[in-house]
């Protein structure tokens, strides 16, 4: 187990597995019209939407994102800047790269990647929506919402909880960050956000157990 600023408990641990699984959709990957890549505070999104560039999974990428809370101070011009030129150096061309760069949210990712890329001529019947590996349910359940026509296809960096927490250095913050997802693929379809989505009642039993530990920095105002 790894613990970097907050202890975490074994039970804390298997709950936080449980959602992390929950978040991923496992989706086959094939080719598509394009892809987006999802800005947040994780330059690993970046890098592995290069690695499926080279594997000739779509044409053309937006990388999508202006900054957060999380995100400012290590990406000062901008998410989507800041993956641009991560992909460049990994040999991704110029030219198959697109910028949006004023998403502050998943909506926004979304609905202003679309205009970016009808802005550009291309027609778009499939995507795939490179993201942190436990936004893809999100991810996923917003473009449904957002950009019905489409059909969507998740991807992220295949790593494990344990191995995730390694790259970001710190537990606590990764569980808060799932919960803060998980709460918002529970509430958003109400809100017309994003389509509503089964969560198994084990999955719904960690949430809650994981809430009342105090994991709640990135959960909604009520």
């Amino acid at each position: 187990m790894i613990e970097v600023h907050r202890q975490v408990s074994d039970d804390e641990w298997a709950d936080a597995e449980l959602v992390w699984e929950y978040h991923q959709l496992h989706h086959c990957l094939q080719p598509c019209s394009a892809a987006i890549g999802l800005g947040c505070n994780d330059l690993g999104v970046a890098t592995y939407a290069a690695e499926l560039y080279h594997r000739g999974l779509f044409p053309i990428i937006v990388f999508s994102g202006a900054t957060s809370r999380d995100t400012w101070g290590v990406f000062p011009r901008g998410e989507a800047v800041h993956y641009r030129e991560r992909a460049m150096d990994l040999g991704v061309p110029a030219e198959a790269i697109l910028v949006e760069p004023h998403a502050t949210n998943t909506g926004d990712n979304i609905t202003l990647s679309q205009m970016v890329l009808r802005s550009s001529g291309l027609r778009i019947d499939s995507l795939l929506l490179v993201s942190m590996p436990y936004m893809e349910r999100r991810a996923y359940a917003t473009c449904r919402q957002a950009w019905p026509e489409v059909t969507p296809i998740c991807a992220s960096a295949p790593l494990t909880f344990e191995e995730y927490v390694k790259v970001m250095g710190d537990s606590a913050l990764v569980i808060d960050m799932m919960v803060g997802d998980l709460q918002r693929v529970m509430e958003y379809p109400k809100r017309g956000f994003a389509i509503a989505q089964e969560v198994p009642e084990q999955v719904q039993t960690a949430y809650k157990r994981l809430v009342s530990a105090g994991f709640t920095s990135r959960l909604l105002s009520t």
